[in-house]
């Protein structure tokens, strides 16, 4: 396997929590979940991970500038925000989304770490702004480095393709875990998760292959269509395997993901995720988000109630994070 660059300041391994009051409620399969909500950088979440290699990269080919792009309560850009503010470089975040006179939630926390933000209201000319944002940098000396949308480049994949081998190395070796039993005991049939710009979904089909996770792996959409998903992060894996050593070429047959529950669009609050979030509160002491965890976790709940997984299997729900948007203008007091 090749050497990739690769920084180390995420609270790794997360630990393995179980479930078991939502289990019984539920009365459907085991169910646990893996805590990336607390991988300890600006209160955690699934981007650390990858910016451990993207941030890498970035210093690696000289630059002092991490430019982004989000909607204006993105998770990514507060974490690639205190990533650079950590690594003391720059940052320019492009945001989708109206600005309020009281920045909230991630926002404040966005420029609590220096970053610059560049508010935009349209959502479609961020990608516009965003090359544009990055030439300009280019222009003046900058030296700017591109974070893609959620990390999810073939490098920043690679980030959850370790945190399969990661969750591997857990599975085998109980010390690891805090759950109320002493032992995992048995395998995880089922990995659930939150899936919208691929990143994430792409390491972990990456890491299922290359470290031998022998259960699956669902992506609970948040906002991209089945097919979508299943083409790009097909691709996406296959790119990021040759960042390990020889290409494999992943199909998209082998990309599992549900779109069912994502209709509503993005960032918009539904009954389901706002029961999401109050069962894993009130019965687990457990925050989810009212984006992406809170939607992965509406799924979940879901497909249990219809019986879509057998009761006598185990599901890993991957906590990856977002719990800061409980407390943005748009969602306080309505979940």
């Amino acid at each position: 396997m090749n050497t990739i660059p690769r920084l180390h300041f995420a609270h790794l391994p997360t630990p393995i929590e179980e479930l078991p009051r939502l289990s019984d409620l539920l009365a459907g399969p085991r169910i646990l979940v893996k805590r990336d909500d607390q991988t300890g950088l600006a209160f955690g979440g699934n981007k650390t991970r990858k910016l451990e290699f993207l941030v890498a990269e970035a210093i690696e080919q000289g630059a002092k500038t991490l430019i982004s792009g989000g909607a204006l309560q993105s998770n990514h850009c507060r974490q690639t925000a205190a990533a650079a503010a950590k690594y003391g470089l720059d940052c320019v975040l492009v945001l989708n989304g109206e600005m309020s006179d009281k920045p909230s939630a991630n926002l404040l926390l966005d420029q609590l770490f220096g970053a610059e933000v560049i508010a935009i209201p349209d959502r479609k000319e961020r990608d516009r702004m965003l090359q544009e944002t990055f030439d300009k940098a280019v222009t003046d000396g900058r030296k700017p480095y591109l974070v893609p949308y959620g990390g999810s480049s073939p490098t920043g994949a690679l980030g959850y393709a370790f945190a399969m081998e990661e969750l591997m190395e857990q599975m085998r070796t109980p010390s690891f875990l805090k759950t109320r039993s002493s032992e995992l005991g048995g395998l995880v049939d089922w990995i659930v998760f939150g899936t919208s710009s691929g990143g994430t979904h792409a390491g972990l089909v990456l890491g299922q292959r290359v470290f031998g996770f022998k259960g699956k792996v669902l992506g609970i959409s948040i906002d991209e269509s089945e097919e979508w998903l299943k083409s790009h992060v097909s691709k996406l894996a296959s790119e990021a395997s040759e960042r390990l050593g020889e290409r494999i070429e992943f199909e998209s047959a082998e990309v599992s993901a549900n779109a069912d529950y994502c209709k509503a669009g993005y960032g918009v609050l539904t009954e389901a995720e706002r029961e999401a979030v109050n069962l894993f509160a009130k019965y687990e002491g457990l925050l989810l988000d009212p984006v992406y965890t809170g939607r992965a976790a509406a799924g979940m709940i879901d497909l249990i109630r219809k019986g879509f997984f057998k009761k006598d299997e185990t599901i890993l729900f991957w906590h990856t994070g977002g719990q800061p948007a409980l407390f943005a203008e748009k969602y306080a007091n309505k979940i």
